[in-house]
């Protein structure tokens, strides 16, 4: 047969196999979930008035020139960095608000104006940051493979009055599948009062990977900045003393490092192993919908803003470059990520999964927010010059803007909306009320149902979907507002700390015997991928100093 007639006829049959091939990687799934979010919207835009919807729309165009034009000059038009940028979009919004009010669509009201930026902005949530994180999940969880040689790590854990607790993380990684010769462990005992330094040293007389440095407390920042002095590999990890990893986490950690040398940090996925209670459950769920989606988005840009301290890493060079940890804030993980950034280089997200203790009550985790959101603000007013200068790309025009509106915006916005529903309520429009609920909870329940079909998280936390719109949601609106208004007007803001479960009270914290190195078996327990330990009674709350100078007397042990 003539090959130039067989040619046609295979090609066609190489492209349908490729169709196939494609078909059958889609995660259907996660298509249908997404899709799934065109009734409520649909119902939604059904319900609206003709001006309401025009208002929208109008937005809807100016945010999507803004993000376009953003783009092209990212990385097309460098050159043009300084027109339309943040300042041109706030002067924009400010004269779309105007327009609107002058046509007629909005009413001028405090009121009005919230209702229609909180529509716009699930609106812009769901089909812009949900769907790129979407997007991630469908082209794969990570652009970044484990490849050989792996780099020299050293991983600095940070402890103040860990017992109990630091023998399990540094369990988890020594049992940590990277290669043994490529692997240092320093433990950075920061003044305990307890036998954290003695737990801790118990692995270094055990293992010669295993390090323990001790010196007078100084807070976080300046134990990762002494533990840095005795560090010798080229990649730096942290880890807190209360977390595990999984046995894969260091390689997909490091994985992004040799695939872009322009990425000079690495952020980890975060997942709490004790959910034995409301308040860690719904901390699930918001990390699985309001931390990782958020998370995925951004690194679609590399801009991931946050390396989270339980599991994050930096090329030491990158580390130097930018001074290390600061003492200016209360959030040193947000605070050197951002600097990081702000010289010029990609911080990304991988693969790397890290278990962690989150606080058991509500009022532990009142304690750790309120650090966590004080800090917060104390980042980005220390970094605000990002947020007028153009000249750092997209976190300036895209990264910054959205946490902006989160952190100022939306705690504010959700009490009018509050104070307008129980008038509504006491006016007797509860099926309004209701509906919108209704409306919200879809939203929030569609995105929830991603994040955990991404993440490979429990189907059973749907459940407390409701609670991210009424009950939980304010409990955090109150205390950002309260933080913010901590930063504003105090200029002295110590460390709070919550309660760790597995410490019992009785003079200092106790969690009974040291637990025995043993290097060959896991950390995690064999019949589930999330650590469980056995239940303890409570304990109160330790504090710890953020402020407390640093001081060059300290004690080195390393068994050889």
């Amino acid at each position: 047969m003539n090959p130039i007639m067989i040619a046609p006829v295979v090609l066609g049959r190489e492209r349908t196999q490729f169709a196939i091939r494609q078909l059958q990687s889609v995660k259907w799934r996660s298509v249908a979930l997404f899709l799934s979010a065109l009734v409520p919207f649909w119902l939604l835009i059904d319900v609206m008035a003709p001006q309401t919807l025009y208002a929208i729309a109008l937005l809807g165009v100016l945010l999507l020139v803004y993000l376009g034009w953003s783009y092209y000059v990212v990385e097309r038009a460098p050159r043009f960095r300084a027109v339309f940028g943040t300042r041109g979009l706030a002067v924009a919004v400010t004269c779309y608000i105007a327009l609107i009010v002058w046509l007629g669509w909005l009413r001028p009201s405090l009121l009005a104006l919230v209702h229609l930026g909180a529509v716009v902005l699930i609106f812009v949530y769901y089909w812009f940051i949900a769907f790129i994180a979407f997007f991630h999940d469908q082209v794969g969880r990570s652009k970044y493979v484990p490849k050989l040689p792996y780099p020299q790590l050293t991983v600095l854990i940070p402890a103040y009055n860990e017992e109990g607790y630091v023998g399990r993380t540094i369990q988890s990684l020594l049992d940590a599948d990277y290669p043994v010769d490529a692997l240092e462990i320093i433990v950075v005992d920061d003044g305990s009062t307890d036998d954290t330094f003695a737990e801790a040293s118990a692995f270094a007389a055990a293992s010669e990977r295993v390090s323990v440095v001790s010196k007078t407390n100084g807070g976080k920042y300046s134990a990762l900045n002494y533990g840095l002095l005795f560090a010798s590999g080229d990649i730096i990890v942290t880890v807190d003393a209360d977390s595990i990893i999984d046995p894969d986490a260091l390689k997909h950690l490091v994985a992004p490092f040799a695939a872009d040398e322009d990425i000079g940090a690495v952020a980890s996925n975060v997942t709490i192993w004790n959910r034995d209670s409301l308040v860690t459950r719904c901390q699930q769920l918001e990390y699985t919908i309001g931390v990782n989606i958020y998370r995925r988005a951004l690194d679609y840009f590399g801009i991931v803003m946050v390396v989270p301290g339980c599991l994050g890493a930096y090329r030491r060079e990158v580390l130097s470059e930018v001074f290390a940890y600061d003492p200016d804030t209360l959030t040193e993980d947000f605070d050197v990520t951002m600097k990081v950034l702000r010289a010029g280089y990609r911080v990304s997200v991988s693969d790397a999964r890290v278990y962690t203790e989150a606080p058991a009550t509500w009022h532990d985790l009142y304690r750790q927010r309120l650090r966590w959101y004080r800090g917060n603000y104390m980042t980005i007013i220390k970094h605000w010059p990002v947020v007028t200068d153009s000249s750092y790309g997209y976190l300036n025009r895209i990264a910054l803007p959205f946490r902006l509106v989160e952190m100022f915006f939306l705690p504010l916005a959700s009490f009018v909306v509050l104070a307008y529903i129980v008038w509504l309520i006491a006016a007797g429009h509860i099926l309004t009320v209701l509906a919108v609920f209704v409306f919200f909870t879809s939203i929030v329940f569609l995105i929830a149902a991603l994040g955990i079909q991404i993440e490979g998280e429990d189907w059973r936390l749907l459940v407390y979907a409701p609670l991210l719109v009424v009950g939980y949601k304010q409990f955090h609106d109150a205390l950002n507002v309260k933080c913010l208004l901590d930063v504003l007007t105090t200029t002295e803001l110590g460390w709070t700390r919550a309660a760790r479960i597995e410490q019992a009270v009785s003079g200092r914290p106790d969690a009974g015997t040291i637990p025995e190195p043993v290097l060959v078996s896991s950390a995690l327990p064999s019949s589930t991928s999330v650590p469980v330990p056995s239940p303890a009674p409570e304990t109160t709350p330790g504090t710890e100093s953020e402020t407390a100078p640093d001081t060059d007397s300290a004690s080195h042990t390393n068994a050889e």
